[in-house]
């Protein structure tokens, strides 16, 4: 029998990830039974259709009767506020897909739970390590699902892309200290044009005029999966105006010397081997365009591979960090589906 699915917030990453369902040879796995998102009906089925980044939905989307028809197959739709505003236990949903973003403390989350979910998949990190019964990287750590959790992050579209990295440095050459910079691309949190848009000031400013730093948690998300490189790794994030697509900039001190040449065999050999399906690696003049819609955690790009001196390494690292990061929430999901059962 398929896993009942719910969806709560149907932004950017709900809505990736049902699209990354509907045409993902898991799809008769998962039947989704609700969607719960304050907006419109309309509204959700207009930008289920057509997405601007992703393009036209690969199939047939109309709006009914409080419920979204995809291919033909009704979806309840509901608009509440609070996660006890939805009668989850009478719906019979297995696993919510907790994507508003809205909810990271435990007891914020256990609400859903007392609400009648059986269990949470975040599309976030939780607010911290012990709001969350298990934070997985698909590819790193997922098989220490055991289906008896109740929460379980799939931690963040940065952290899918840059953890892998390390780990197979910290393997290879051992990794001394690590600089993370994200050039993200901007997100519902940013104004078009300058206005009192958020308390953190950096988020004033007009999403599409400048490169904003902002405030990133990717160095504890890191150390969540890695923490044996507690202490030894920091990160910073600049907002650059491109609608998708962004990437890391990777500076770290090895333990070992090493060369351009080993680095990028080793990372080659990676997405051949146990990163395959996740990672991938070109060695061709990219735009980040390129990378638009493609389903890997991470792009290694060789060409801009840097050593300087034997020790101290500069990497460049691609993603999606909408559709890479929904295939890895779906990748948790029927993983951890198969536990449950």
């Amino acid at each position: 029998m398929p896993l009942r699915i719910a969806i709560n917030g149907y932004g950017r990453i709900g809505r990736c990830f049902l699209r990354a369902l509907m045409v993902s040879p898991l799809r008769d796995r998962f039947s989704v039974v609700a969607i719960n998102e304050p907006a419109d009906l309309e509204s959700m089925a207009y930008l289920t259709r057509f997405d601007s980044t992703h393009g036209c939905f690969p199939g047939t989307v109309e709006s009914g009767e409080a419920c979204l028809r995809i291919d033909g197959r009704s979806i309840p739709v509901f608009h509440a506020h609070s996660p006890d505003g939805v009668d989850w236990a009478s719906i019979g949903v297995d696993l919510l897909v907790e994507a508003s973003g809205q909810y990271g403390r435990r007891h914020e989350l256990e609400a859903f739970l007392d609400a009648g979910c059986r269990c949470l998949l975040l599309s976030h990190p939780g607010q911290g390590a012990t709001d969350v019964d298990r934070t997985v990287v698909f590819g790193m750590n997922h098989e220490q699902l055991r289906g008896n959790e109740r929460i379980v992050s799939a931690a963040s579209c940065t952290t899918n892309a840059i953890v892998p990295v390390l780990a197979m440095l910290d393997e290879a050459f051992g990794v001394e200290h690590a600089l993370l910079t994200t050039l993200h691309s901007v997100m519902n949190d940013q104004p078009l044009i300058d206005g009192y848009h958020h308390a953190d000031l950096y988020r004033t400013r007009s999403a599409m005029q400048s490169m904003i730093p902002v405030s990133t948690g990717l160095a504890r998300g890191v150390v969540r999966l890695l923490p044996e490189l507690a202490g030894r790794v920091e990160a910073k994030a600049i907002r650059v105006p491109v609608v998708n697509v962004s990437a890391i900039d990777l500076v770290a001190t090895l333990r070992r010397g090493t060369t351009v040449a080993e680095v990028n065999a080793l990372l080659r050999a990676a997405t051949l081997g146990r990163g395959a399906g996740r990672m991938s690696y070109t060695e061709e003049p990219h735009a980040s365009i390129d990378f638009n819609h493609l389903p890997d955690s991470a792009i290694v790009d060789a060409g801009q591979t840097r050593m300087s001196g034997e020790h101290l390494l500069n990497l460049l690292i691609w993603f999606d960090n909408e559709w890479g990061f929904a295939n890895r929430m779906l990748d948790v999901a029927a993983y951890w589906a198969e536990r449950m059962e």
